[in-house]
């Protein structure tokens, strides 16, 4: 087991590393400076990280925060924007986005003649190599950097997938902190590809960096393992502390919402509405997307006034019995139902007295 737990620690960074290094690949390619590759020290940080996970962790991951994806997210999002702000104008064939890679047969034949014994054959599998990176050299910037977008938010669902996790974390919560973040990618990647795509947008660099910048805002919350962890306190510390008694009882449904608000769907409705609004920029998906955007915060919104008012009802209850508040770190319908069970065992004690030889049941709270 724990030879596992150190393959995939190793297998899983060694993708983030490769993927980032096509990305400097792409902009060194695109800008055509060498200078560029000066970005791929930035894995040097990952690679940091890797010695000191497999020492002091053993390769698993922390509470509440994946240093891995924090450190993916920084060698490869500097790529993506120098990528999106030169966004070159290469013919991509006869269709948008079309894609052809295609090796001819004389190619493989100059190689094959060449080729004589065994290294002739080393040299055949040279040659075929550097005849598939150069048919890929020729695919058009915006396939790429589409490509490399797409690549990028599966390798953050799948690496963390792939990487061990905690003993703070179950295999239930990792599930589900998996299907948001399928959701979430999707989301992203069509705020990135929708509003940059645009012609207006294109021509206005002040406006690609600012949605630019709330793209890189939004991928922020991959690291972060909140949305399925109840913050663990102690009783005794929250009782008396109405905020703190909140946030220990719903700290993951306020994480969900303040994502939502601050972080994904209330960034893309003001990009979205300032494009409408302001530069006059209307089309069928960026209307819808508004809408969508608009019906999210809303339900958010609803959300959050639903878990206030069963909180404050939970409270006034308690303090109208003189009860001392449970433990907050319970949910909190398994309080009530202990509560209302134990109730009803009491009026059934009053109404029904015990007999002297039966003993009054026992619950274990």
């Amino acid at each position: 087991m724990e030879l596992m737990v150190l393959l995939n620690a190793l297998v899983t960074r060694l993708l983030f590393v490769l993927h980032s290094l096509i990305g400097v690949w792409r902009v060194t390619a695109v800008k055509k400076e060498p200078k560029y590759w000066l970005l791929a020290l930035l894995n040097l940080l990952l690679c940091l990280e890797t010695g000191l996970t497999l020492k002091f962790k053993q390769g698993r991951g922390y509470k509440w925060f994946s240093p891995a994806i924090f450190l993916y997210l920084i060698c490869t999002v500097p790529s993506l924007w120098l990528l999106e702000i030169h966004h070159g104008t290469q013919y991509c064939g006869n269709e948008p986005g079309a894609v052809q890679v295609n090796v001819s047969n004389q190619d493989f034949n100059q190689s094959r003649d060449s080729s004589h014994g065994n290294e002739g054959t080393d040299h055949h599998i040279i040659q075929t190599a550097k005849v598939f990176v150069n048919q890929l050299s020729t695919i058009c910037e915006t396939v790429w950097t589409l490509a490399l977008h797409q690549t990028f938010l599966l390798l953050l669902v799948v690496g963390r997938w792939l990487l061990p996790i905690g003993v703070e974390i179950t295999r239930d919560q990792l599930s589900q902190l998996l299907l948001m973040f399928v959701g979430t990618a999707a989301d992203i990647l069509e705020f990135a590809s929708e509003t940059l795509d645009i012609e207006d947008v294109r021509k206005n660099y002040a406006l690609i960096n600012a949605i630019l910048a709330v793209w890189t805002w939004s991928m922020l919350q991959f690291p972060l393992d909140l949305a399925v962890q109840h913050i663990g306190c102690k009783p005794s510390a929250s009782a008396r502390r109405i905020p703190s008694l909140l946030l220990c009882r719903y700290s993951a449904e306020l994480w969900n919402i303040w994502v939502s608000l601050f972080i994904q769907d209330g960034p893309f409705f003001i990009v979205r509405s300032i494009l409408m609004g302001h530069f006059r920029i209307f089309n069928q998906m960026l209307v819808f997307f508004t809408a969508k955007n608009v019906l999210v915060v809303t339900l958010q919104l609803y959300r959050l006034a639903v878990i206030m008012f069963d909180f404050r009802a939970t409270i006034l209850q308690k303090s109208r019995k003189g009860e001392v508040c449970c433990c907050p770190c319970e949910p909190y319908e398994a309080r009530a139902h202990a509560t209302s069970h134990h109730d009803n065992e009491l009026k059934e004690l009053v109404a029904f007295p015990p007999k002297e030889e039966s003993q009054a049941p026992s619950e274990d709270h």
